[in-house]
C-alpha cells in the first residue's frame, strides 16, 4: 500500500515551513507560557533518571532541548526531514532523527518517557487508538506519557502557514475522549490541564499525563 495522503501532506507542509517556523515560533514561544512550562517541569520530575525519553513529533527541537535542560536523557523523532535539519542546526548535540509515530523505530518497553507535544493533532482521529497502543508498546512499566494538543472537536484545513502555501489538516480533540482512549490503550491518566488560549492561539489547550502501570 502507498503512503497515506495525510502523512505526505503533513511532511510536505513542515518541510516547506521549517525555517520560518523556527524563526516565527521557536524564539518567541520557547517552551510556552507558565502553565505549559509547569507541565513540562512536573513531567521531568516524574521521569527523573528512570531512563531515556523520546519526544515524538519534535519539530525544530525546542521542547526536546527544554526537556534536556530539565535533566532528562531525551531524543527527538519527527516526520519532517526539514524540521529535523533545522533542529540539528539550532540545538548542537541534540539527538533527533526522522521517523513516524505510527511506526516508531523503537524496541518494546525501552523508554522511561514519551512526549507528544502538539503532534497528535495532525493524525486522523480514527488512527489515535492505534498510535496510543504504539506509545504503550515502547514505554516500560512505570513509563510516563505527556500529551499536549488543541482542545475542541473540529478539523481545520490549513492552506497557508508561516508565510507559505501549504495543505494539511489540524484536528482539535476533546480531552475526555483522548483520556478515555489512553485508558483503553492501558494507561493510567493521572494529570489533566485545560487552559484558556494565550497570544495567537484560537482556543483552549489541553495537557494529559499518563503512566503505563
Amino acid at each position: 500500500m502507498g503512503e497515506p495522503s495525510w502523512l505526505r501532506e503533513t511532511r510536505a507542509a513542515y518541510d516547506t515551513v521549517a525555517v520560518d517556523y523556527a524563526r516565527l515560533i521557536d524564539h518567541v514561544e520557547g517552551a510556552g507560557g507558565p502553565l505549559d512550562r509547569a507541565m513540562l517541569a512536573a513531567y521531568a520530575e516524574a521521569v527523573g533518571d528512570a531512563g531515556p525519553v523520546v519526544e515524538v513529533g519534535c519539530g525544530t527541537g525546542r521542547i526536546t532541548a527544554h526537556l534536556r535542560d530539565l535533566g532528562l536523557d531525551v531524543a527527538g523523532i519527527d516526520l519532517s526531514p526539514g524540521m529535523v535539519a533545522v533542529a540539528r542546526d539550532a540545538w548542537p548535540g541534540l539527538r533527533v532523527a526522522v521517523g513516524s509515530m505510527t511506526d516508531l523505530p523503537l524496541p518494546d518497553g525501552g523508554l522511561a518517557g514519551l512526549v507528544a507535544w502538539y503532534s497528535i493533532i495532525h493524525l486522523p482521529p480514527e488512527l489515535l487508538p492505534g498510535v496510543f497502543a504504539e506509545f504503550h508498546r515502547v514505554l516500560a512499566p512505570g513509563g510516563e506519557l505527556l500529551l499536549a494538543f488543541k482542545a475542541g472537536d473540529r478539523r481545520i484545513r490549513l492552506e497557508q502557514a508561516y508565510g507559505h502555501v501549504v495543505s494539511y489538516d489540524v484536528h482539535w480533540l476533546p480531552p475526555e475522549r483522548i483520556a478515555a482512549q489512553l485508558a483503553d490503550a492501558g494507561f493510567t491518566v493521572h494529570a489533566r490541564l485545560v487552559r484558556e488560549p494565550e497570544g495567537y492561539e484560537k482556543g483552549p489547550q489541553a495537557f494529559l499525563m499518563g503512566r503505563r502501570p
